[in-house]
């Protein structure tokens, strides 16, 4: 088996190193929607970004926030609330990485 196809087998049948689901969503008004979320990693000790979206009945997406899963000794379950542009009724997980931006990091300190 080639190399490309090694990756290629781990991509779609290999366990993801982080997997997001949403659990639950709640509109509070027609411009912000809290989504709940149910977050396990390979490394639960690391910490993690996920970016999550809000959508409109129309399906067209109004919001879309990044936030940080701090490090957790299992299966971590961060709350949050995205500003919407129209009124909400989803929300859901886009996707999720190990590779937090600096301006969400939790060692990020401010200088002087």
């Amino acid at each position: 088996m080639s190399t490309g196809a090694s990756i290629i087998g781990y991509n779609n049948l290999g366990n993801p190193p982080i997997d997001a689901n949403r659990l639950t969503y709640r509109a509070l008004d027609d411009n912000s929607l809290r989504i709940t979320l149910e977050v396990r990693r390979d490394s639960p000790s690391r910490p993690a970004v996920c970016v999550v979206r809000a959508k409109s009945l129309d399906g067209t997406e109004t919001g879309r926030k990044e936030i940080l899963v701090p490090p957790s000794e299992g299966t971590a379950h961060p709350v949050t609330v995205v500003t919407t542009s129209a009124p909400p009724v989803s929300g859901s997980v886009h996707g999720c990485s190990y590779n937090v931006p600096e301006y969400l990091s939790t060692t990020t300190r401010p200088s002087g």
